[in-house]
């Protein structure tokens, strides 16, 4: 029989950063994953030569040792007049000279630094995301509504809601009451499938933070004067302002699927298109883990440790013998947002007069767009050929992702993948943005469990996280782990801090579910070993 091993279940960010730190410490893996390909939501999605990335996914954090990592996986590409870039991070000129050494001129394992370029289309007009008092806004929002909302952003600042329990509360004490009608409610109800009110205000602690009018003033000042610059050294810059980004020039596939590259080559194993169907414990322990692979058949993994990034409800579901009765009636009630993609191939794009875009295509510059219009389903546009141009098989065809939230009971969820590429492009034609006659290609993506949702039995969710603490060698992590909006660079350090946490059983773990909760990041070790990210930043 095998000796035991470190579980892993889950090969997205934080599955695949656990099972390389713990290549890296002479502890090998097992990695187990339902899907035929590694990166979770961070995979690359591949379709006729074009590429498409789940979500949106920018690599910038606020985190040394992340920054680090992923620069170390993919080095950043060297480019002339890039030098704001070379000196940006500590260990750059050393990652960009081994780099040189290793990769030949022109090789496509590197990172790109892409400029952010995102905004809101509302009244069949591109508003710049976060909102800015320029000229351009205020014209478009017309004198009276600026002056409503200006008002309604006083009142706000003067009168505060004195307890921040919903979002709601969350989003005005910040906004003003106007300004949240205007930009934030219908897409945030779009996106959750519920009223702001229903959503807990720890949502926006999370993903949005610091960000407010004032500080977005003053970022816009401070960019004005800095003009010019073209580094990705952003740290004192608020995540959802940051202006510039790192990013796989083959899409965020590309750093996971190197990541797996080398823990297959350290001994670790990655087993795809298998489903955990079992978790056998006892009272103080995970004993081993029931297995059901591709073709049927069964099998059982003793484990010394499991580290579990899957939905709560199915890591609770699993367990045998039962977990007590509430612990499960909480796991059950944890909502999460399904997640759709219609990614669309056109020659050419219509964006609204006046609007910046190549003379060619009519591609206008943004890596997404938020889609506020109330009379269409879709979210969000993403245009892959601004993250990378790599991403498009041939220039100058234009390959966009049209966004939508759901429930896997919804009628859109359910819809054939023709039909729904046809009701996808028709909503692009009902915005203007493109025509749907023009449409060359298309494809689906469904993701369910995309995004975990702060209502239902959230609120109750120590009960669960208690009860795990009490087997001491479980580990919940990442996103869907945690059942925490984490963007990637926050599911990589709570993995990290678990290996951390095996390697060395006197430290905290109750460390792990800081993460993504406090103000500031931390590094509380010189050498590396430290507390790292603690705050938003990453993905959209």
């Amino acid at each position: 029989m095998a000796e035991p091993r470190v579980v892993i279940v889950g090969a997205g960010p934080a599955g695949l950063t656990a099972a390389l730190e713990l290549v890296r410490a002479g502890r090998p893996p097992i990695v187990l994953d339902l899907e035929t390909q590694v990166g979770g939501i961070s995979r690359t999605i591949v379709h006729g030569g074009n590429r498409m990335d789940l979500g949106g996914h920018r690599f910038f954090s606020k985190s040394d040792w992340v920054m680090d990592w992923w620069r170390e996986i993919l080095p950043v590409e060297s480019m002339p007049g890039d030098a704001p870039t070379r000196i940006a991070y500590r260990n750059q000129s050393r990652e960009l000279a081994a780099a040189s050494r290793s990769d030949s001129p022109g090789s496509d394992r590197v990172m790109l630094v892409r400029p952010r370029v995102s905004r809101i289309y509302y009244l069949r007009k591109f508003f710049d995301y976060p909102i800015r008092l320029s000229p351009a806004t205020l014209a478009n929002l017309g004198l009276g509504r600026t002056a409503a909302i200006g008002a309604s952003y006083l009142r706000s600042q003067v009168f505060p809601r004195a307890h921040e329990r919903t979002l709601e509360d969350f989003l005005v004490n910040r906004f003003g009451q106007r300004l949240y009608r205007t930009f934030f409610k219908d897409y945030t109800e779009k996106v959750w499938g519920v009223p702001c009110t229903e959503i807990s205000a720890e949502w926006g602690a999370q993903r949005i933070k610091g960000l407010s009018i004032g500080r977005a003033v003053v970022h816009a000042v401070r960019s004005a004067l800095r003009r010019g610059e073209g580094g990705t050294a952003q740290k004192a810059t608020e995540t959802s302002l940051i202006e510039r980004f790192l990013y796989p020039k083959l899409g965020p596939g590309q750093l996971w699927e190197v990541v797996a590259e080398r823990i297959r080559a350290g001994g670790g194993e990655i087993r795809l298109s298998q489903r955990v169907t079992g978790i056998q414990r006892d009272e103080r322990t995970v004993r081993a883990v029931e297995v059901r692979d591709r073709e049927g058949g069964t099998y059982r993994i003793d484990a010394t440790h499991l580290i579990s990034t899957m939905p709560i409800g199915e890591l609770v579901r699993a367990l045998a013998p039962a977990a007590p009765a509430e612990v499960r009636a909480v796991a059950d009630g944890l909502p999460y947002r399904d997640f759709m993609t219609a990614g669309l191939l056109v020659p050419r794009m219509t964006p609204p007069p006046g609007t910046p875009a190549d003379a060619k295509t009519g591609m206008p510059p943004d890596n997404w767009i938020y889609v506020q219009e109330p009379e269409v389903r879709m979210g969000r546009i993403q245009i892959f050929n601004n993250w990378s141009p790599a991403m498009v098989a041939s220039s100058p065809k234009i390959f966009l992702g049209l966004e939508y939230f759901c429930q896997d009971t919804d009628d859109l969820w359910s819809m054939p993948d023709d039909r729904f590429l046809s009701f996808a492009a028709r909503e692009l034609e009902t915005i203007g943005l493109a025509r749907a006659a023009d449409v060359e290609d298309g494809v689906v993506v469904r993701v369910p469990k995309a995004y975990p949702a702060y209502f239902g039995s959230y609120e109750r969710l120590d009960t669960v996280r208690r009860f795990a603490a009490t087997l001491s060698n479980l580990w919940l992590v990442g996103r869907n782990g945690m059942h925490r909006y984490n963007n990637q660079d926050h599911s990589m350090v709570s993995a990290r801090m678990a290996v951390q946490c095996i390697l060395d059983p006197s430290r905290d773990r109750e460390a792990i579910w800081q993460v993504n909760l406090e103000q500031d990041y931390h590094e509380e070790d010189a050498a590396g070993g430290g507390d790292a990210a603690r705050r938003d930043s990453g993905n959209p």
